[in-house]
Order: C-alpha cells, then sequence, then structure tokens
C-alpha cells in the first residue's frame, strides 16, 4: 500500500518514549511523514528508538522544526487541511470541534493533497495560537472521568480514522496547500480592501474566515484563480464606477 498522504505534527512533545510510541502508531495505519515543533536535541534518542520497534525509519524522516508559532506554521504550509487535536474550545480556540471520522472525511476529499493533524504538548496541549494556526479543531469523543488521552493513543486513534477512509479519496483532484492559501486570502482581501470594505476594522477577522472556509471546502488550484479573477473585476467594476461619478 502506498504512504497515505497525512503529516503527523507534534507541537513541543516532551516524553520521548510517547514519541517512539507515535511512530510505532504512524506505521501501522500507513502513515509515515512526522513532523516535529520542537528541536531534535531535546529528544532521548534511545528511548524513542526503544518504542519505535519496527517504525524507526519514522523517526529517521521525521521533519524538526524550531519550537514556535512560526515553526508551526512552517510545518503546515504545504498543507491542504489541517486539524488540531484539542479538548478545549472557546472563543479563541475555535467554536466548534469535529470528530476523528469527520475530519478523516475532509482527508477523503483532499483528493492528492496533504493533510495534517496537529497534537499539542502531553501536558498542556495546543495553545490558543497553534490552534489557531490549524483549519479547524478535532476532537476525540472520551469519558469525563478520564478525558485525556495519551499522546500515542490519539496519534492512534486519527491515523485508523484517517486509514479507513483513504480508499474513498476522490482522484485527480488536488486542493491547495496553506501557502497558496494564504496567498489567496490575501489577494482577495486586498480587493476587498480596494472597495472600502475594510475602511474601519475586521480585515483580520475576515481574513481568518476566509482561510478556515477555503480549507474546509478543499479548493482547488483552478478554483482559487477563478475566485481571484472574479474578486479583482468586482475591485475593478467598484473603482471604475466611482471614478465615473
Amino acid at each position: 500500500m502506498n504512504p497515505i498522504h497525512c503529516a503527523i505534527v507534534l507541537c513541543r512533545p516532551e516524553e520521548s518514549r510517547n514519541v517512539g510510541s507515535v511512530c510505532r502508531a504512524m506505521k501501522n495505519m500507513g502513515i509515515v511523514d512526522l513532523r516535529i515543533v520542537a528541536d531534535r536535541a531535546s529528544l532521548d534518542e534511545a528511548q524513542v528508538r526503544t518504542l519505535a520497534v519496527h517504525a524507526i525509519d519514522v523517526w529517521d524522516s521525521a521533519r524538526f522544526f524550531p519550537p514556535s508559532v512560526d515553526g508551526l506554521r512552517d510545518a503546515l504550509a504545504d498543507c491542504a487541511v489541517s486539524g488540531g487535536t484539542t479538548r478545549r474550545l472557546g472563543q479563541k480556540r475555535k467554536s466548534w470541534g469535529m470528530t476523528p471520522e469527520e475530519f478523516a472525511g475532509f482527508h477523503a476529499r483532499a483528493g492528492g493533497g496533504t493533510t495534517a493533524v496537529v497534537f499539542g504538548n502531553e501536558r498542556t496541549g495546543l495553545t490558543d495560537e497553534e490552534l489557531e494556526l490549524c483549519s479547524v479543531a478535532v476532537n476525540i469523543p472520551s469519558s469525563e472521568d478520564c478525558p485525556s488521552l495519551n499522546l500515542s493513543h490519539a496519534v492512534q486513534i486519527m491515523s485508523y480514522a484517517i486509514f479507513r477512509a483513504t480508499d474513498s479519496r476522490l482522484r485527480g483532484y488536488e486542493p491547495i496547500d496553506a501557502a497558496r492559501r494564504a496567498a489567496l486570502v490575501s489577494s482577495i482581501s486586498d480587493h476587498l480592501t480596494r472597495v472600502g470594505l475594510f475602511k474601519f476594522a475586521g480585515k483580520d477577522g475576515n481574513e481568518r474566515f476566509l482561510d478556515g472556509l477555503f480549507a474546509r471546502a478543499a479548493v482547488s488550484e483552478g478554483e482559487a484563480a477563478r475566485l481571484e479573477r472574479l474578486f479583482r473585476r468586482i475591485a475593478h467594476i467598484k473603482t471604475a464606477g466611482a471614478r465615473c461619478e
């Protein structure tokens, strides 16, 4: 079976044995793209390898990014949609969360694009800023008596859901990645600024809204280009009309 186009992203993991278990959980489900937002030296190589067992290659090929919000942004730059796992929601932490199966459906619709599942620190989870960079929030249902899952167990659940959904992926369709999506949002925002929509406020909030909307819709390159032409034409008509008044 070909590797599944899904990245598992670990933000600031503290327990090396957990990372080793994550490698094994990933490979069990055909996922081999591990990205770690931390310094490699912060993890005990021997402990990782002991728990990785037959998935040491996942560890050996893991990519590391600086332990910062910018590091996470770089880790997600080529991903069409990303799900940040969290138990806590609220005003600054997404208004709602998907189940693993619902996010796996997004993965299935991503065609040839890469998706990502993002996991926070074992003790504190994802920060507000880290979750904000993710397209959607993902909640793994669990008992109220013990709601917090071990990191590798959470990775196993998400990897299994994605593995099960893989056979239904669309063929011949590839959504744009996060970097291209940011350029699309910036282009549309610039055109809306030209027509005076953000004269007073609302630009940042609407940009975040559009980015999340386009990620969930798995917008393709052809659709992105058409949206850019549409908003460019709207801005041109509006500004040309204003000059004639």
